[in-house]
């Protein structure tokens, strides 16, 4: 019996066809809230490397990327950062906040290859785990480019991805990442503080600044 393929390579595909990179997200969370798939990505607890990495924030502000529902951005909050959490999906972004209704952390809908002008330069903290290689690589530059845009100087940013280089090749998503594109992330004012490997090579785990 062949097993069938998972509903987040089927949506994604469909939706790349489609010329929409991102639109897939949503229509997975939907289908998850109708028990008609998974969301791979979702643990129901903040992500334990990051857990052990963050510090505190003191007022200070944080941005976390595909924030889905909740658990890193809560966990930020709870270290005393001004979090906001974005996630393309609207219905992400409306089961973290039932999730967390007394929440500090503001859920907002944003789309990291188009986001709001408002952000530019405006964290103290930019938190990226395991989202954008969700993205093919035609549309990793830009959201790279996004990503370093939203540093604050001084600020530190955190990226973590899959390491291409300790991966099995076998079809997105994830489409995992290389070093150089990891390094990419040093762009505009952003400089590579650290990179390193864990979890025995299989991921990524770099520190930028402004």
């Amino acid at each position: 019996m062949t097993t069938p393929e998972p509903a987040d390579r089927v949506l994604a595909r469909a939706s790349l066809a489609d010329g929409n990179p991102t639109g897939w997200f949503d229509q997975l969370y939907t289908a998850a809230a109708r028990g008609e798939a998974r969301v791979p990505w979702t643990r129901g607890a903040p992500n334990p490397d990051l857990a052990a990495w963050v510090p505190p924030g003191d007022g200070r502000r944080a941005l976390v990327v595909g924030s889905a529902l909740g658990d890193d951005a809560e966990l930020l909050a709870s270290e005393g950062w001004a979090v906001t959490g974005f996630d393309v999906a609207p219905t992400a972004v409306e089961a973290a906040r039932k999730r967390f209704p007394e929440s500090t952390v503001d859920y907002v809908v944003a789309d990291l290859l188009d986001p709001p002008g408002e952000w530019h330069h405006a964290f103290d903290l930019v938190v990226e785990i395991i989202n954008i290689q969700a993205m093919p690589r035609d549309f990793r530059a830009a959201a790279v480019s996004s990503l370093a845009g939203f540093l604050a100087p001084g600020g530190t940013m955190l990226v973590s991805e899959v390491a291409e280089e300790n991966v099995a090749p076998e079809p997105g998503p994830p489409w995992p990442f290389s070093r150089a594109e990891i390094e990419s992330a040093a762009q505009n004012g952003v400089r590579l503080v650290s990179l390193e490997t864990i979890h025995d090579g299989a991921r990524y785990w770099a520190e930028f600044t402004r």
